[in-house]
Parts: C-alpha cells; sequence; structure tokens
C-alpha cells in the first residue's frame, strides 16, 4: 500500500465517515438471497418422467420385483444429486465477485494516512494508491504519477489502462475514462491519490453484480425436449392402463390379473433407463470433451452446445493469441528500430514467454528485438542508463539516456514526428495504415542530447495480438456448419473490425453492427445475447472478465477461459475451456451433436422395443387370444432389453460428417414425426414377429411352449435391433461391428442370459417357462432377426430411391 507519506490531501473527517457509512451503507457487493440447499435438492423432482418413474418404482416394490424398484429409485437419487451440485455451484457466483474486493484501503482521514476495513470507505474518502493494490471503490484521479491499472477483468482490455488526471469526455466508455479507477481493478504501475465517488452496489462491478443477479438462467434445448417427452410418456402411460384394463375386464378376466398385466405394461411403456441413459451420454461427453480442453460444469451444457446456432464470443486470448507481438515494420533499418525499441525499454524478458514482466508493447518489441539477436541485457552492459523519464498519457512518450550520451525515444506517432527533424517523409501515411489494420503503432526515435527534442526518427513498429491460425480454421468450420460467429470485446472499434475481417468473422454481405461489437459493456452483452435468442437462436457466450459473467448466465451456454479467466466468471459458467482457444469451441459442438444423436438413438431403441411388447399384447388381447407374455416375464424383457444395449449405444463415436450438416432447431422436439413413425413402424415390426411366431408354437404345442417361444423371439429381436439403430442411413457392415465393441458385447451377453434363463429349473419355475428344443431356439433367433434385416433392407429401398431422384425430388428419367 501507499506510504504514509505520500499523504498531503485533507480528505474526510473521521466523523463525516461516519455519517456517511449510515447513509450510503457499507462498501460491498450484495445480492439476492440464495436458495436453500434443501429447496435445490427438492426442485430436481418437478418432473413428468420422474413422477412416472417414481410411481414405476413403487408399483414394482408392490409386485415383489425389488430389482426394478430399487434400480429405479438408485436412478432418481443419482440424477438429483447431479442437478443438485449444478444449481448450487450457480448459487456460488455472487460469493466470488465479493472476493475481488479490497480487503484493506489507505485513505486519508483527518489529514492522516490510515489503513481502514475497504467496507468502510465511503464517497468522498482520497485513495492512496500504489503499484500493487486492488482498487477498494470507483475513484476519481486527483494525482496520477506514470499511473497504470489493470481493467482486464471489467473491460476485456488485455492491456494496462494508463491513466492520468485529464479529465475524459462525457458519455465516455468505460475503457475510455482515463480519468477513474474502479473497484475490484489492481494498480500496474506509479502511484497516485483519488476520490471516491461511488461505493458498493453503486459502482461499476456493483452495477455487474446486479446484472448477474437478475440475469435468466435459461432452461436448456435437451431439458425442454425432455420435458415435453415426459408429458407426452406419463398420458401415454395412463392410457395403456385404461385401454388394457378395459379390455380384459370385457373378456370377463380375473380383475387382478387385469391390474398386474396392464400395470405391468404401464411400466414396461416407461424408459425407466432414460434419465440414466441421459447422464452417462452426457458424462461420456465431459469426458471426450476434457480431452479437447473444454471442461463442463454442468451436464446438460455438454449437449447444448451439440445445438448452438450462435457463439458470442470475446477477442482477446480466445480469437487471438493473448500475445502482443511486432506485426509489421516501418523504416529504413529495421534491425537499428529494434534496438533502438529494446534501448528504451522497462519490460524484461524470461525464459518463458510466461514469466515476462511489464508491459506487453514493450514485451513484445523485447521478443521481436531478440529473435534478430538483439538482447536488452547486452544493451544494458554495453551502454547502461543514466536517466530515464517514464511515460505518461499526457506526453505519450517514454525516453532513456545512456552512458554515450544518445537518447531513445519511444511514443505515439504524432509527438514522435512532431519532435523529429529527419526521417519523418510517409512515416505518418504508414503509421494510419498501420492503425486502420488494428495494429497499435509507436514510432522510435534517437536524440543526441537529454532534451527530447530534434530528434531522428528511426521508424514506426505495428504491434498487435494475432490470431490464432487453428481459430481462423474453425470460424471457417463453424460457418460451414451454420453456426455464426459474433465477437465482442472492449477493444477500439478499429482494431475489432480488422480482427474480424482477418478471422474470417466480417465477410462479404455480412453486417458490422450484428457481427462484430466493440467497446462493449457489460449491458451491451447481455442486450447481444438477449437479442440473438429472442430471435430463436441457441447461444453461446464466451467471456473471461467480471464484465461477462451476467451475459454468461444469461446464454444458453456460458463458456469462461481457463488461464485468463476470473473466479466469478467460472463460477457463471456450464463449461470452462482449459486452453481459452475457440478451436476447443467447435470442437465440442461436434462432441456435443454426437452426444444428442446417441441419445436420440437410444431413446429410439427403447421406444421401438416398448411399443412392441405393448403392440403384440394389445393385439392379442383385442383378438381374443391368450396374452403371449405374462407380467414377470414383460419385466425381465425390460430389465435385460432396456438398459445394458441403450447405454452401449450413447457410447458409439460421433458421425464424420457431423459438422457438415446445419444446426438443429431450438424447437425440434426430441422425437418429431420421422422418428416417432419409425418408432411405430420398428415396434410393429418386432410385434409382428414375436405374434407368428407365438401363432405357430400355440399351433403346434402348448401354451407354455408358445409363451417361451414369444418370450425369447422378442428378447433376442430387441437385442438385435440395437444394431440397426446405431444409424439411420448407414448399413451394419458399413459402420463396422467393431466401432463400438461395447454394444456388441452387450448383444452376446444379452443372448446368454436369456439362453441360461431357459436351461435353469428354477427359473424356469419362476417365469412359467419350458426348455425349448435346439431347433425352437434357432426358430426364435431366426423370428428375432427378421425385423433388423427389414430394416436394413429399408436402409437400401431408400438409398435407391434417392439415387433415382434430383435435388428437388423429382424422379430423373
Amino acid at each position: 500500500m501507499a506510504s504514509p507519506e505520500t499523504a498531503n490531501h485533507e480528505g474526510l473527517t473521521s466523523e463525516v465517515a461516519r455519517m456517511r457509512l449510515g447513509e450510503v451503507g457499507r462498501n460491498e457487493i450484495t445480492g439476492a438471497r440464495a436458495k436453500a440447499p434443501l429447496a435445490i435438492f427438492a426442485g430436481q423432482f418437478a418432473s413428468p418422467l420422474i413422477w412416472v418413474l417414481f410411481g414405476a418404482s413403487v408399483v414394482s416394490a408392490l409386485l415383489h420385483e425389488w430389482i426394478d424398484a430399487i434400480a429405479i429409485g438408485v436412478i432418481l437419487v443419482i440424477n438429483g444429486l447431479v442437478g443438485f451440485l449444478q444449481e448450487y455451484r450457480a448459487e456460488r457466483a455472487l460469493l466470488s465477485m465479493r472476493s475481488m474486493t479490497a480487503p484493506r484501503a489507505l485513505v486519508v482521514r483527518d489529514g492522516h494516512a490510515l489503513s481502514i476495513p475497504a467496507t468502510e470507505v465511503v464517497p468522498g474518502d482520497v485513495l492512496l494508491l500504489e503499484a500493487g493494490d486492488v482498487v477498494a471503490a470507483d475513484a476519481r484521479l486527483i494525482e496520477a504519477h506514470a499511473l497504470s491499472t489493470n481493467e482486464a477483468a471489467l473491460t476485456g482490455e488485455s492491456v494496462p489502462a494508463q491513466k492520468s488526471t485529464t479529465p475524459a469526455p462525457p458519455g465516455a466508455a468505460l475503457a475510455e475514462r482515463t480519468d477513474a479507477v474502479f473497484m475490484g481493478t489492481s494498480v500496474s504501475t506509479g502511484s497516485g491519490r483519488a476520490a471516491v465517488v461511488a461505493t458498493g452496489m453503486a459502482t461499476e462491478l456493483g452495477r455487474i453484480a446486479h446484472l448477474l443477479v437478475t440475469a435468466e438462467e435459461t432452461e436448456t434445448p435437451l431439458q425442454g425436449r425432455l420435458r415435453r417427452l415426459s408429458r407426452t410418456l406419463l398420458f401415454l402411460c395412463i392410457g395403456i392402463v385404461a385401454v388394457v384394463a378395459l379390455l380384459g375386464l370385457l373378456r370377463g378376466a380375473r380383475p387382478l390379473g387385469v391390474f398386474l398385466s396392464a400395470v405391468s405394461l404401464a411400466v414396461a411403456a416407461v424408459p425407466e433407463g432414460l434419465p440414466a441413459i441421459v447422464t452417462i451420454a452426457l458424462a461420456i461427453g465431459v469426458q471426450r470433451m476434457a480431452a479437447r480442453n473444454v471442461l463442463v460444469r454442468k451436464l446438460p451444457a455438454v449437449e447444448t452446445l451439440g445445438c448452438a446456432t450462435v457463439i458470442c464470443t470475446d477477442k482477446t486470448g480466445t480469437l487471438t493469441t493473448g500475445h502482443m507481438v511486432v506485426r509489421e515494420l516501418w523504416g529504413q533499418d529495421h534491425q537499428a528500430l529494434l534496438a533502438a525499441g529494446a534501448a528504451c525499454c522497462d519490460a524484461e524478458l524470461a525464459a518463458d514467454s510466461s514469466g515476462d514482466v511489464g508491459d506487453p508493447t514493450e514485451i513484445a518489441i523485447l521478443r521481436a528485438a531478440d529473435e534478430r539477436g538483439i538482447r536488452r541485457a547486452d544493451i544494458e552492459a554495453a551502454n547502461p542508463r543514466r536517466a530515464v523519464n517514464p511515460f505518461d498519457s499526457e506526453r505519450k512518450r517514454m525516453s532513456v539516456l545512456r552512458a554515450n550520451g544518445a537518447l531513445y525515444v519511444k511514443g505515439a506517432i504524432e509527438p514522435m514526428v512532431a519532435l523529429s527533424i529527419a526521417g519523418t517523409d510517409g512515416a505518418l501515411e504508414a503509421a494510419r495504415a498501420m492503425a486502420a489494420r488494428g495494429l497499435r503503432v509507436l514510432g522510435i526515435a534517437l536524440g543526441d542530447s537529454p532534451e527530447e527534442e530534434r530528434l531522428r526518427l528511426l521508424g514506426v513498429v505495428g504491434i498487435a495480438d494475432p490470431p490464432r491460425s487453428e481459430a481462423i480454421a474453425a470460424v471457417g468450420a463453424a460457418r460451414r456448419a451454420g453456426i455464426r460467429t459474433v465477437m465482442i470485446t472492449g477493444d477500439h472499434p478499429v482494431t475489432a473490425l480488422a480482427i474480424a475481417r482477418e478471422m474470417g468473422i466480417l465477410t462479404d454481405g455480412a453486417v458490422a453492427a450484428d457481427t462484430v461489437h466493440a467497446r462493449a459493456t457489460p449491458e451491451d452483452k447481455l442486450k447481444v445475447v438477449r437479442h440473438w435468442k429472442s430471435r430463436g437462436d441457441v447461444v453461446a457466450m464466451t467471456g473471461d472478465g467480471v464484465n461477462d459473467a451476467p451475459a454468461l448466465r444469461e446464454a444458453h451456454i456460458g463458456i469462461a477461459m481457463g488461464r485468463g479467466g476470473t473466479a466469478v466468471t467460472r463460477e457463471a459458467s456450464d463449461m470452462i475451456l482449459a486452453d481459452d482457444n475457440f478451436a476447443s469451441i467447435v470442437a465440442a459442438i461436434r462432441e456435443g451433436r454426437g452426444i444428442f444423436d446417441n441419445i436420440r438413438k437410444s431413446l429410439l431403441y427403447l421406444l421401438s422395443g416398448n411399443t412392441g411388447e405393448l403392440a403384440l399384447m394389445l393385439v392379442a388381447a383385442i383378438a381374443g387370444l391368450p396374452l403371449p407374455l405374462l407380467p414377470l416375464q414383460i419385466l425381465w424383457i425390460n430389465l435385460i432389453t432396456d438398459g445394458l444395449p441403450a447405454l452401449a449405444l450413447v457410447m458409439d463415436p460421433p458421425d464424420g460428417g457431423i459438422l457438415s450438416r446445419a444446426p438443429r432447431r431450438p424447437d425440434e422436439p426430441m422425437l418429431g414425426r420421422p422418428e416417432w413413425w419409425r418408432i411405430v413402424r420398428s415396434g410393429l415390426l418386432l410385434a409382428a414377429m414375436t405374434l407368428l411366431a407365438f401363432l405357430w408354437a400355440l399351433a403346434h404345442g402348448s401354451l407354455m411352449e408358445a409363451r417361451t417361444l414369444a418370450f425369447s423371439t422378442l428378447v433376442f429381436g430387441q437385442i438385435f435391433m440395437a444394431l440397426a439403430f446405431r444409424s439411420q442411413s448407414k448399413l451394419l457392415w458399413e459402420i463396422g461391428a467393431f466401432t463400438n465393441l461395447r454394444l456388441l458385447a452387450v448383444v452376446v451377453l444379452s443372448m446368454l442370459l436369456q439362453i441360461g434363463l431357459l436351461m435353469i429349473p428354477a427359473t424356469q419355475r419362476v417365469f412359467q417357462i419350458t426348455p425349448l428344443s435346439p431347433l425352437a431356439e434357432a426358430g426364435a433367433l431366426l423370428w428375432g432377426l427378421a425385423p433388423v434385416s427389414l430394416l436394413e433392407l429399408a436402409k437400401l429401398f431408400r438409398r435407391a430411391r434417392s439415387r433415382q431422384q434430383g435435388p428437388s425430388g423429382t424422379r430423373i428419367a
């Protein structure tokens, strides 16, 4: 902190400060009251599907099916805990913001420097600031001596902000308020004094905290789809129970038997493994995304990223490298130009660039000089410093006098040209051209006296944070995938537009006002996110500073930077980008799309099998036939065919061309009309083959033999169908059986379990089945293979038909 000797301003009296503290309150960040943990946990069970599963668990227990009852109960508890942990972590974002404020502050009270708790700072206090201090409140500068502050958390600017007492223009953006310092920022260099103008929630940090509290967390597309699907399944189950019960009673069956059959079918109709399948699919996505340097904090975000249509991204460190480099040089002798630049620097290079110390622009000059064999240490040894006139925002330059009497000067190009008597021809034109390309421009000159006059301009240096080459490719890949990239940055508009053009974000025909947003405030970022959401887009938002946190929380998916991001941003986010690289986002989108595909194919498989069971029982009931399956057999089929095959399906690798198709519409249901038709078609095929096997066995043997054959046919048919559901267009041998070894192992294991069930006397008595002859077992396998064979033939037929049609769907002669 600043030393007491620097205080020569009266500041406030202790009495006035005490009165103001009572009037304006403590200097702290406050927010909405957090939810109680128990309320958060209870809220995880407010889903129709959860209610249906809970009912299924109770019914299973009443039927003494303890394995089903316990399994469903465990699934419900696990999903409740996962949801609780996700929401509870989101409540901590505001606490992280509070931790950014200074613990103590040095102020002038009663004419003396006094260290007080930062929460007791009030408007009118005078803050004493030195390098390393955290600014305790928003304040207007009274004095500034080579003062610069790190405002990256508020503005997104990676370069320290130079400060002075010169008043900023009215209405200036936060990044351009050079006469003010702000709560939560830190002093990089120099010292100063500042009069406090705002504290607590009235500060810029407090304003962002308010936006963070009021920003709405959006339901993810996956959550919405599952909610709507759950409601559909709920009504379906009620209808099944009613129809089966009514048919049974009309036939004069025993009420208890009717009830057991109806409830068994209802339980079979509900894919109770769906929550676990979704959770596991997302967890697999988490692992795959971690390999892509994307760390997921909230599981639904994995799939949400896959249907993103807009990525609102920060510039610095995400699209660019995050390190300033010399990109252009103008002058007759580049070697002399860089040597003079290195001689006029305070920065220090380290062996590892992450350990460099000093102003980023000076580091860039030293790095460029070092690449040409010019080292500052050699300059210091051969020609030590004699005097330094540091940079300030009024002179806009810095000079260093060396032992040989040479004066090295660098600074803004206009004053450098004005002070130079040689080397200026074409300098301003070159500098303006560099600036138009978004470069930060510095002039470097040499003098032969201690005075900053009659200089010889050696040249102009153009410095910028260059785009990542992989990010340029990723922006192109996102565009081909139907995803718009929108740049939101605190940088100057000229710099932002130049980078956007170089990245390929701003292309011919693109509207700059929609695509590039410069000097963006936290409110601006929220408006941009809400604008795209209002258009029906699924919005991903990246950010690293506190100013990004409200927009991250408002977006469908918030992505925080892992290297340079603040704790506030990470807590408000859904996932963290470990390498701060835009290319990693696009790679994660591929994984997200693959996850949705896998969840959908698992759901198609589950509901197709369940539809087959329901159709089989309903047709038999309507036709007046004996029920082909008993309640316990239905529950076994549900257990052996629903769980493991569906879980193996969610582990399929993403399709190779997954990024070549357009994003899914946000309002697209989990199962649209084509998917429901595929479920019905596949289910009816399964039911038809099982019914034919049942009728054939019934005509040639006993009812128990017929039920046993139908039982095995349905199990084998559902297991084989899992293979067909790996792709809607590719044939089994085109996909490759060994691309998902887990599914292959599950198919073999499930078949062995079913065969074992038929051979063990104890299970024969429990399930009321009889051993089948080898010929009958082979018949069950063939009946079971028939549905998947017909589905594969249908793929061939659709492929042949598509070849005969043109792009418009008309037949080609």
